[in-house]
């Protein structure tokens, strides 16, 4: 199939740009900049959908960029990132007039409360609380769109570890000259996914017919893995000590009160419809995709 992806030059879009065409399939990227392959979000404004059978949406601003202060106006960058790219992807597939088959938006588990105990599943109530979970409301409400044309999901994405980018990039160094360890207590929940299943639930969610809704986007065991279960097991792979903890206060000092909940605070979350809808995990365990991603 054809398959037009919002946000497809970062992290996880390059992971599933190369999973795509490895089964066959075309892919068109729209981005800021046009290149070989992609086109502008102001031309797709302008123009139109260009002729796919599957839409995804993975554009936003990197929430946890520590060079960036919480201000007001980057405050304002993370939701136009993703609320506004989401309207107009969902926009454009509306008036289409040949919609694509399958539209996927990529949100995250922010939407479900912190929690030592609550396990939360796709069907768990959510979206009310603080700045995340509301922006993860508003942007899924944007990404809406006729059903009886198109079918939707959503993939609420848990913290995303992979060789190129993602959490473990940004850890790797302190790990290696044995300064790492958990942040704070390191007891809060850690609910993480390989970067190849994220990309592969995507791919299963645009191939499926029988894929709809939410399924939640974090590996088998991640309801179980705390922080410190992550920290003991990339310090590990790496034959080096992981005990000297972050201090929460730095985290706050560093981030800020409302981004530092991110780090200091988690949910234990289930990927129960995807795994019902048939979806098998290449690295359902953390040992498995801290190998491979450090191998």
């Amino acid at each position: 199939m054809r398959v037009l992806i919002g946000g497809g030059t970062g992290f996880v879009g390059r992971a599933l740009t190369q999973l795509l065409r490895s089964r066959g399939h075309e892919v068109t990227v729209v981005s800021r900049r046009p290149g070989k392959d992609q086109i502008t979000w102001d031309e797709l404004s302008r123009l139109g959908l260009p002729p796919c059978e599957g839409a995804v949406n993975l554009a936003g601003e990197n929430v946890l960029n520590p060079l960036r202060r919480w201000s007001e106006d980057f405050r304002q960058e993370v939701v136009t990132s993703r609320v506004e790219t989401t309207k107009t992807l969902a926009k454009a597939i509306a008036e289409a007039d040949h919609p694509p088959r399958s539209w996927v938006l990529v949100t995250g588990v922010g939407y479900y409360r912190p929690s030592h105990t609550t396990k939360y599943t796709e069907n768990s109530p959510g979206g009310d609380f603080d700045f995340f979970s509301r922006l993860v409301t508003r942007w899924e409400a944007e990404a809406r769109v006729p059903e009886q044309t198109t079918r939707q999901v959503v993939v609420r994405s848990g913290v995303v570890l992979g060789r190129d980018g993602g959490a473990i990039a940004q850890m790797l160094w302190p790990f290696r000259l044995g300064l790492g360890g958990p942040i704070a207590s390191g007891l809060q929940p850690f609910p993480w996914i390989h970067v190849t299943d994220l990309a592969g639930i995507v791919v299963h969610a645009l191939e499926h017919e029988g894929v709809g809704g939410i399924l939640n986007g974090v590996a088998p065991s991640a309801v179980t893995t705390s922080n410190g279960d992550f920290a003991r097991a990339l310090g590990s792979a790496l034959r080096r000590p992981a005990i000297l903890p972050l201090p929460g206060f730095v985290v706050s000092a560093v981030f800020g009160p409302e981004r530092s909940v991110m780090l200091l605070e988690g949910q234990r979350v289930v990927p129960r419809r995807t795994l019902e809808s048939g979806y098998r995990f290449a690295f359902p365990d953390l040992p498995s995709a801290i190998r491979d991603i450090l191998s």
